[in-house]
C-alpha cells in the first residue's frame, strides 16, 4: 500500500497478515499502517466492519508540518492498540466531521488539513500511552524481536544476510539467530528470505520492470541468482509467477 492508514474497527474481527506477521483484529482495535506496507488478506468475519482514513505523505506533510508525531515519524512500519468505547467515540466523531467537511462542495483545505492534524495528534497520545505499557511488559528478547521485524520489513530487499541485521541491532549474528528463533519459532534467515520474495512477488505482480530490473533492485548480483532464489522459495519461477 503506497499510502498510510489508519482503521478502526467497529465489529467482527479479521486476522491478516501485516509485514510478515500475522495478526488479529477485533472490535475496538485502532490500526495503523505506515506507507509501503504490506498487506496480505487471511480470513475476516462476515460482520467485520470499521472506519478509516488513507493519507497520502504529502497530504499528511501537509497537516502535521514541521513537528511530526512519534507514533509516525517513521520508526514504526504499523501498531495496533486496543481502545476504550469512549476513545472510540471520540474518534468517530473526528473522522466523521472529517468526512462531512470533505463532501462540501466549497470547503477550506485549511480546515481539512487542522481536522486531519487533531484526529492524528490524538491517535499519537493514545499511541504514547499504550506504548509505555506495551514496552514495561514486553521482555528484552520480544523487544529485539520487534525490532528486528522492523528492520526486515523495511531493508529485507536490498540488505540479504543476518551480518547485516545484527550490526543493525549492535548483537553478535550468533546471539541474534538463536534469540529470534526462540521468539518466534523461525530461524532470521527464514524471515529475511521471507521478507525478501514477498517484496519480488510484489513488483511482479504490481510493475512491468523486467526481471533483470528487479533483481537489480533487489541486489541480487545478477538475474539467475534471483530466480534461483524464487524457485527455491516458491516453486516457480518468476516468469511464471507473473503469468
Amino acid at each position: 500500500m503506497p499510502e498510510m492508514r489508519i482503521l478502526i474497527i467497529k465489529s467482527g474481527w479479521a486476522t491478516p497478515i501485516i509485514n510478515m506477521i500475522e495478526r488479529r483484529f477485533e472490535q475496538g482495535d485502532l490500526v495503523f499502517l505506515g506507507s509501503n506496507g504490506i498487506l496480505q488478506y487471511k480470513e475476516a468475519s462476515t460482520d467485520v466492519r470499521g472506519i478509516g482514513l488513507s493519507i497520502s505523505d504529502e497530504l499528511f506533510s501537509l497537516a502535521i508540518g514541521n513537528r511530526i508525531p512519534a507514533a509516525f515519524d517513521g520508526h514504526l512500519r504499523d501498531f495496533q492498540m486496543h481502545l476504550e468505547p469512549a476513545q472510540v467515540e471520540y474518534l468517530d466523531q473526528l473522522h466523521s466531521i472529517l468526512y462531512q467537511h470533505l463532501k462540501q462542495q466549497n470547503g477550506s483545505s485549511q480546515v481539512t488539513l487542522h481536522l486531519l492534524s487533531a484526529l492524528l495528534w490524538y491517535v499519537d497520545n493514545l499511541w504514547s500511552q499504550h506504548e509505555q505499557t506495551y514496552r514495561e511488559n514486553q521482555t528484552r528478547q520480544q523487544r529485539l524481536f520487534t525490532d528486528f521485524i522492523q528492520l526486515v520489513s523495511e531493508f529485507a530487499p536490498t540488505h540479504h544476510t543476518i551480518d547485516y541485521y545484527a550490526s543493525r541491532l549492535c548483537i553478535t549474528p550468533r546471539y541474534m539467530s538463536t534469540i529470534i528463533r526462540q521468539v518466534s519459532g523461525k530461524s532470521a534467515k527464514q524471515w529475511i528470505d521471507d521478507a525478501l520474495v514477498t517484496r519480488i512477488k510484489i513488483e511482479l505482480k504490481h510493475s512491468d520492470k523486467t526481471i533483470a530490473h528487479i533483481a537489480d533492485d533487489m541486489n541480487f548480483p545478477n538475474p539467475s541468482f534471483m530466480i534461483k532464489f524464487f524457485k527455491r522459495m516458491t516453486g516457480m519461477t518468476p516468469a511464471s509467477f507473473r503469468r
